[in-house]
């Protein structure tokens, strides 16, 4: 699992599992309790799980820069189907990739993974083809049930919706020999990033981190798994040309559904095609089109960054004294939630790709979070989570004493930067609510590099323009080279972004916010190796000038001492 992120990797193990039919010996889970679980409400139950189903040659690592996010609100589990992703290819049987039995597979990791005592719900997170084994999962009258009374929502992005007119052409393409069609691939792929097949799926304007994504996807993607798959997701027709027993998202009323879907997805083709729900047994709502076209009276009941509600950070006129004051009320958890479908059509540049792009996975995100929070429980929202465990101590900064001693933000570092320590949702000093005000005019970003669970929810900045970016590392250890030339990516593409947010809102000042717990190892680590690497600066006059403006700049000696190794000129 060298490939994958951090988190993919620490809570990922590679499984075997036996269905009715089929031992499939090799499947990747992923798997991150709630880090709080415990101390949250379980009653009538606990909070519903998060199932995340990849599509068509696609994998869990599509899912990493959501899961960034929402593994902070909820329990989650994603699998790499057979064959795709990390997961073994076998068996190889072309009936093992069926839509009913990889259904029945995805069933009985489910069940492993829901706590079944106490009654946990479930919330299927779906994109492309992953939209059709959602709809066979939540289907109550389909074959296999075993989790489909359990199903509380289902999330599906960018859905399927082939054109039935196009099945024979696609059956006849996929009975070419396994050779012919590599041969294709090869030739469709040539270009590397800027490839038809990266372009098909991306469009014309992509980033080139966004096609790189894409590119490694798809390379990733093997032939066979591919026409196994792509076969049973054809629709049977009849004579006239309709669709025969086929379960459509349309029909599955005993849940709620969401569907995010782009406008400008290239492999669907139209809005038409990217939203294909239209049902009259529950009420449809139409939600602003983009980011662009929600207003501040929108923002006040849909949020659509990290999709916490504004009441979270609504305070009295009063200074709070948090050791005297009540924990808040708790929301409540329906077992069966009131049936809803939403859709939501995302103008370019949203994609096909657009749960892992830059530019369109924070709307995602916050889409997604807000549909669990106004449908399924507010039990979802980060910000009532923060203020619930904070206010009943088992959710907070570690050494409060020590933290409320350290200067909140430091002076600027070479125009670029300034370091952090990080904010607490529940603090009368350096709060997000607080931090707007006082700060936003110069810091425009924030990159969260704390390893834990922010105890803040980052709405509160995102909502007034201060992008959050989280890149998590482990404290007390120097960071590693690799996680270096990741911080430094990271920042190249912040400052880019910024000077062009600069010149279109006429900005005189901005900076990149970094913190980790206090703002000064792991931070100054990284904003040292940047001094270095882009601004030409040697070891001790960068480490003098972080020190300059956060005093005492880096205190760890092992962390000065891996500073002073890895740039010697001495080293080989």
């Amino acid at each position: 699992m060298e490939e994958d992120p951090t988190l993919l990797r620490d809570h990922s193990e590679v499984r075997s599992f036996t269905t009715s039919r089929f031992t499939y010996p090799e499947v990747r889970v992923f798997y991150r309790e709630h880090p709080k679980a415990a101390e949250l409400p379980s009653d009538p139950a606990p909070l519903p799980l998060l199932v995340f189903l990849h599509g068509l040659g696609g994998s869990v690592a599509q899912f990493h820069p959501l899961l960034t996010s929402l593994t902070n609100n909820a329990s989650c589990l994603a699998i790499d189907l057979p064959g795709c992703g990390l997961s073994g290819f076998a068996p190889k049987s072309w009936d093992a990739y069926s839509i009913p039995d990889l259904a029945e597979l995805l069933e009985l990791i489910i069940a492993g993974h829901r706590d079944a005592t106490r009654g946990q719900g479930v919330v299927l997170i779906a994109h492309s083809m992953g939209s059709v084994l959602a709809a066979r999962l939540a289907n109550a009258h389909g074959p296999h049930t075993r989790i489909s009374q359990h199903v509380l929502g289902v999330i599906g992005i960018c859905p399927s919706s082939g054109n039935p007119k196009n099945v024979p052409a696609l059956r006849r393409l996929l009975w070419i020999p396994t050779w012919a069609f590599n041969l294709y691939r090869r030739y469709d792929q040539w270009g590397g990033p800027n490839s038809a097949s990266v372009t098909r799926f991306l469009g014309l304007d992509a980033d080139r981190p966004s096609r790189e994504l894409q590119y490694r996807f798809n390379r990733q993607s093997r032939t066979g798994v591919f026409r196994r798959m792509a076969w049973a997701c054809l629709p049977v027709l009849d004579k006239e040309g309709n669709e025969v027993g086929v379960y459509k998202i349309a029909q599955m009323l005993e849940a709620d559904i969401s569907v995010p879907s782009a406008a400008s997805d290239p492999s669907h083709g139209s809005t038409e095609s990217a939203a294909p729900i239209s049902p009259t047994s529950a009420p449809t709502r139409q939600l602003p089109g983009s980011i662009g076209a929600i207003s501040d009276k929108d923002f006040e009941r849909r949020q659509t960054q990290l999709g916490v509600i504004e009441e979270a950070y609504e305070e009295s006129s009063t200074p709070r004294d948090d050791a005297q004051t009540a924990v808040p009320e708790v929301p409540e958890q329906p077992l069966h939630p009131k049936k809803v479908v939403e859709t939501i059509i995302l103008k370019a540049p949203a994609t096909h790709g657009l749960l892992f792009t830059p530019k369109t996975v924070r709307t995602v995100s916050g889409l997604i979070c807000n549909f669990l929070s106004e449908n399924i429980t507010r039990r979802f929202d980060l910000g009532w989570q923060l203020q619930y465990l904070s206010r009943e101590g088992k959710w907070d900064v570690k050494n409060l004493a020590k933290w409320k001693k350290v200067k909140p933000v430091s002076e600027s570092i070479c125009g670029i930067f300034r370091a952090m320590k990080t904010l607490r949702e529940v603090d009368e000093e350096h709060s997000p609510k607080v931090f707007v005000p006082k700060y936003g005019h110069l810091i425009k970003d924030i990159i969260d590099i704390s390893h834990d669970n922010p105890v803040y929810d980052a709405l509160g900045l995102e909502k007034h323009g201060i992008k959050y970016h989280k890149f998590a590392t482990v404290s007390k250890i120097p960071p590693t080279d690799a996680e270096v030339t990741t911080f430094i990516n990271i920042v190249d593409r912040v400052r880019e972004d910024q000077q062009a947010r600069a010149k279109a809102e006429g900005w005189n000042e901005y900076a990149i916010g970094v913190h980790c717990h206090y703002g000064f190892n792991r931070t100054g680590y990284f904003i040292v190796c940047y001094l270095i690497e882009r601004l030409g600066m040697d070891v001790n006059q960068a480490i003098g000038t972080f020190a300059a403006a956060r005093p005492n700049g880096i205190r760890h000696s092992h962390f000065l001492d891996r500073l002073a190794l890895r740039y010697s000129e001495l080293k080989a």
